[in-house]
């Protein structure tokens, strides 16, 4: 029997900027931890748990992410919320909250999610656009980083796109949408001007596998590589990385979708 059978799925999104990721690490500040430091005191008690859905890295932002809360005891969600955010800090906002069913996974019900890399042309932005654009340079050649953009849509073998962990033997991941375009015109934490968005959306993806990706596209857009190197690394074995990864401040995980539009 559960321990904690009653479950709720909160949205949220936040600025990675001064966070170690989502994941509690001992000593450091991080937005798992913060949560769970929140609903400590919204609650008054301990006895609950957090699980996320994705575990954005150190740096990186959310706009539309979900994480579940385990109690032993129901609640009405929505009358938290509230509290939640007056306690949380200005970088962190709660957007909703709702009971989970008994079979709801997080993590193994997950559709898709949506990454965007943010990346600043020609004049250097204002530094307050630092926590979610990163400084590309004055000039890349956008039509071949379009190109390889397409290139990484299907399913691939990414080892040489990501930073391989311990336990990580299983490369391939099937990327659905993978396209350089123009952020909305509504997102009022880009300039206005010279931003463009590395968009990719795939049902799951490897450590800083994004970063690598968006990496391979500035220097290619760079004159750095070529399209056949990408292209070559998408069919190879080697363990060694193509490229290092773009800076974490530009990544923004966009939204994470539940199969059957749940939550």
């Amino acid at each position: 029997m559960q321990t904690k059978p009653f479950k709720y799925v909160f949205r949220l999104q936040y600025l990675g900027i001064r966070y170690h990721g989502w994941q509690v690490q001992k000593g450091v500040k991080t937005i798992q931890g913060t949560l769970e430091k929140t609903f400590r005191y919204v609650l008054q008690h301990e006895d609950f748990n957090i699980l996320g859905s994705s575990r954005t890295d150190t740096g990186v932002s959310c706009l539309y992410g979900a994480f579940e809360l385990f109690l032993s005891q129901p609640i009405n969600p929505e009358d938290y919320i509230a509290a939640l955010n007056e306690n949380l800090p200005s970088d962190i906002k709660i957007l909703s909250g709702n009971q989970s069913t008994y079979d709801f996974n997080i993590i193994q019900d997950v559709a898709n999610k949506s990454y965007g890399y943010y990346f600043a042309l020609g004049e250097k932005p204002h530094p307050m656009y630092a926590g979610s654009v990163a400084y590309a340079g004055f000039e890349v050649d956008l039509k071949i980083m379009q190109e390889g953009a397409s290139l990484f849509k299907g399913k691939h073998d990414f080892r040489r796109f990501c930073t391989q962990g311990k336990n990580t033997d299983d490369f391939v991941r099937n990327i659905t949408y993978s396209q350089i375009e123009k952020p909305p015109g509504n997102y009022v934490f880009l300039p206005e001007n010279n931003v463009l968005v590395f968009r990719v959306i795939g049902d799951g993806f490897l450590m800083h596998q994004v970063r690598r990706m968006t990496a391979a596209l500035l220097m290619l857009g760079k004159g750095e590589i070529n399209l056949a190197e990408i292209q070559n690394a998408l069919a190879s074995t080697s363990k060694t990385p193509l490229c290092g990864k773009a800076p974490a401040n530009g990544l923004i995980l966009e939204k994470v979708s539940f199969i059957n539009d749940l939550f």
